[in-house]
């Protein structure tokens, strides 16, 4: 555990939710590899095509919008082209017909 390495802000939640912290180094996909994709996705679909804005309230509404576009509209390959909305919801129902991968 690299809890050391990790900011004092980042300490303090997981220690009061008692979760253990590890830092991995910056730009390890063979150690990260769902997260380096994810800032992948997030880089190319939308901090290079849809931020117009350098300013933070703005910023954040844009990404506001985006959220929701890769959570209820975008379907993921990951989970058989289903949006994460439409898993979530087909899980709820049944846990153990739904299939990701």
């Amino acid at each position: 555990m690299a809890e050391a390495n990790s900011p004092p802000s980042s300490r303090k939640p997981a220690s009061k939710k008692r979760l253990p912290l590890f830092v991995l180094p910056p730009k390890s996909p063979k150690l990260n590899a769902h997260v380096e994709r994810s800032h992948r996705t997030h880089n190319e679909e939308f901090y290079e095509v849809q931020a117009d804005s350098d300013q933070l309230p703005a910023l954040n509404q844009q990404l506001r919008r985006w959220e929701k576009t890769y959570n209820c509209v975008r379907p993921h390959q990951s989970l058989a082209y289903l949006t994460p909305l439409e898993f979530l919801t087909r899980w709820k129902a049944n846990p153990r017909k739904a299939k990701c991968h």
